[in-house]
């Protein structure tokens, strides 16, 4: 058995698991756990990146000793350094506004058919492009996205992990590397990168200093993960080799999607809004970003905190389908008066505005079931790549109203789990380094054969969800 320290840091939350992983054992477990919470000063919205620090290296000292650390975050944020290697500002959030607008101005420039047919990513107002362009960056020397930060932080060498690249919309997803040409219409100094680097490359060992912080004996190596969150959490989608799968990352963000083995660049791609990320072994992340839990924690966070179960045992016996909205609408990208904003959006598209909390959950995780349809049906359809199963992976599979909601509405057997999908997709290219685990399938074995899953069969027929996605296309 060898014990490896994943870093796991979503947007709301961070963790350090430790994954124990044998010739036919894979156990996690959680060493530390820690709020990630954004901070609003004058000039806007913020990551406190150094509580964040602050959390890894208390996570890696309730770790314990360690054959490996590995890290991974959510994607396209960064931190901008000078020429002595010192952070020059705290990296800006994406849910900021600094890029209301920006678009557009790009688009002048490159339009967004060619920036698509270039890069394959989907418009997102916050992609890292448009971040740049926003900040026209003067006086860095290096710019490193948040991994690839701590990274720095941890071990003092700089690198740029490839799937969280292609999070940027400056990478060629056929030749997986950087898009020069987009990057020289748009005047975007590549230099500002560190080198690339693939998942499970080296990248350094812990310095002295560290190691004096966390009590751990060197020499400790960290190692190049799928630095994307979402990347580590597709690796770790326990499909049984050659099934024809859909999944969908659940947590803050809903990612559903489709594993290929090219992009897919087509207009029709762009226009129903796909993106092509890239991923482990030479595969492809094709998927649409949902907006996810996320509407439901500003609920939660608006009404006190309430306790979660009952919220859900209201909303089960709340009517079903009453009322939906968009739920990748970037009107509800901003935090605050969620409650407030979704029964708007309910009274403003004609329908009932729900009032309860409960019926205000009903809507989301409905709304929800809803996108994933719509998004898993469209990727199948561009894609030309029929799926048979579709699995939810990440905190989402805690929700089993919503995993049964998914299952009706998709009219696909839901298989949900595992919940820790990001940490153990880390952990198992980690232990690839050490001989332990094979190739992307070999993993997903070991998953299945070591970690808990439930599967939810679909219930009644998809006529209600035709009939509300047509009611919401209507409006």
């Amino acid at each position: 058995m060898r014990s490896y320290a994943a870093v796991d840091l979503g947007a709301s939350s961070g963790r350090v698991m430790v994954g124990r992983v044998g010739p036919d054992s894979l156990e996690l477990a959680e060493a530390h756990r820690f709020v990630n919470r954004p901070v609003r000063v004058p000039e806007g919205l913020r990551w406190d990146v150094l509580a964040l620090y602050a959390g890894v290296l208390d996570g890696l000292r309730a770790a314990g000793q360690a054959d490996s650390v590995g890290i991974d975050s959510w994607a396209v944020d960064y931190g901008l350094l000078d020429a002595d290697g010192a952070l020059l500002g705290n990296p800006v959030h994406y849910r900021d506004s600094r890029t209301e607008g920006v678009a557009e101005k790009v688009w002048a420039t490159v339009p967004a058919a060619d920036l698509y047919a270039a890069t394959g990513l989907q418009y997102a107002p916050f992609n890292t492009l448009y971040q740049l362009v926003a900040e026209q960056v003067t006086g860095a020397g290096r710019l490193l996205l948040i991994p690839d930060l701590l990274t720095y932080w941890l071990t003092g060498e700089q690198g740029t992990e490839l799937t969280n690249a292609s999070t940027t919309q400056l990478i060629d997803p056929r030749t997986r590397d950087w898009s020069y040409d987009i990057a020289s219409r748009l005047r975007i100094d590549l230099g500002l990168f560190a080198p690339l680097r693939q998942p499970g490359d080296p990248a350094g060992v812990l310095r002295s200093e560290v190691l004096e912080e966390t009590g751990l004996r060197g020499p400790v190596p960290v190692t190049t993960v799928g630095s994307h969150d979402t990347a580590s959490a597709v690796a770790a989608v326990p499909a049984a080799a050659g099934e024809r799968f859909a999944y969908i990352c659940t947590g803050t963000w809903s990612l559903a999607g489709l594993e290929l083995d090219a992009p897919v660049l087509t207009e029709e791609s762009r226009a129903a809004n796909f993106t092509n990320e890239l991923g482990l072994d030479g595969t492809v992340r094709y998927l649409r970003n949902i907006m996810g839990l996320w509407l439901l924690q500003e609920c939660v966070r608006a009404w006190g905190e309430p306790e979660l179960g009952a919220l859900l045992l209201e909303a089960a016996k709340a009517p079903a389908l009453r009322s939906v909205v968009d739920a990748s609408d970037p009107a509800f990208l901003a935090p605050g008066r969620m409650p407030e904003r979704i029964a708007e959006a309910c009274r403003v598209s004609g329908q009932p505005a729900p009032r309860t909390p409960g019926e205000i959950t009903r809507c989301i995780l409905d709304s929800l079931a809803l996108a994933h349809r719509k998004a898993i049906e469209a990727a199948q359809r561009l894609a030309d790549h029929p799926v048979d199963v579709v699995h939810v992976v990440g905190g989402g599979t805690r929700n089993a109203l919503l995993c049964q909601l998914t299952a009706d509405a998709c009219g696909l057997p839901v298989v949900a789990g595992p919940t820790e999908a990001a940490a153990l997709g880390n952990v198992l290219v980690q232990a690839r380094t050490h001989g332990l685990v094979g190739d992307l399938a070999d993993g997903r074995a070991l998953l299945t054969r070591t970690q808990p899953l439930t599967r939810y069969e679909p219930q009644g027929d998809t006529a209600p969800w035709r009939a509300a996605e047509a009611r919401l296309a209507t409006r």
